[in-house]
């Protein structure tokens, strides 16, 4: 693949990764901003490092823009948007780490900081935004919505989406292969003429 399609499906990708990250938490308010039992189905994105390096500002601009929207104002966008950023951040390096690993494993342990991460942060910021001062229940609540959406939604969106990106990729290549050089297929073309004169002559 040319560095200029490269980074055109990067670039297309990362605003993909951002657009839906920022829907599927616009369009669900109601349980992805609330502090009793905080669900957000686009965390599901934060693998996404894992396979997509540009992921990590993709979801994290994703974050950005729906906690613009948030009911904890500035305590969101910046917590909750920092807590997003190191996460995606530090599954993108387990990714690296362990890249010689099968699918399953660099998933599952990319899991991890999403889930934590959120864990010890979120309640840090519910603590300061509206004084709530069960730290331990929502941290254990995160844990348990976090893995929801990461593991039980993540896990299989990243097997899908690694199984799609390798069959675009190499229709991509196979594509550039037969127009990148006019002139080498040009000259591939003269050979096959010069074999079929021979043949006739023959």
């Amino acid at each position: 693949m040319s560095k200029r399609v490269k980074a055109t499906v990067t670039v297309a990708r990362l605003a993909a990764e951002a657009a839906l990250y920022f829907v599927l938490t616009f369009f669900m308010q109601p349980i992805a901003f609330s502090p009793v039992l905080q669900f957000r189905v686009g965390e599901a994105l934060t693998l996404l490092p894992i396979i997509f390096p540009e992921a990590v500002f993709g979801v994290t601009l994703g974050c950005l823009l729906a906690n613009l929207f948030s009911p904890y104002a500035w305590y969101d966008i910046v917590f909750g948007t920092l807590a997003t950023l190191i996460a995606a951040a530090l599954t993108y390096l387990i990714g690296r780490w362990m890249k010689n690993k099968r699918l399953i494993w660099r998933a599952l342990a990319g899991s991890l900081p999403p889930i934590f991460v959120n864990a010890v942060i979120l309640p840090l910021m519910w603590l300061l935004a509206m004084g709530d001062a069960a730290y331990w229940l929502n941290f254990g609540m995160l844990i348990v919505t976090q893995a929801g959406a990461v593991i039980c939604i993540g896990v299989p969106l990243v097997f899908a989406l690694d199984k799609t990106n390798s069959a675009i990729r190499s229709r991509l290549e196979r594509a550039e292969g037969k127009t990148s050089d006019p002139a080498e297929k040009t000259e591939k073309n003269r050979d096959e003429e010069r074999l079929r004169e021979k043949r006739d002559k023959d």
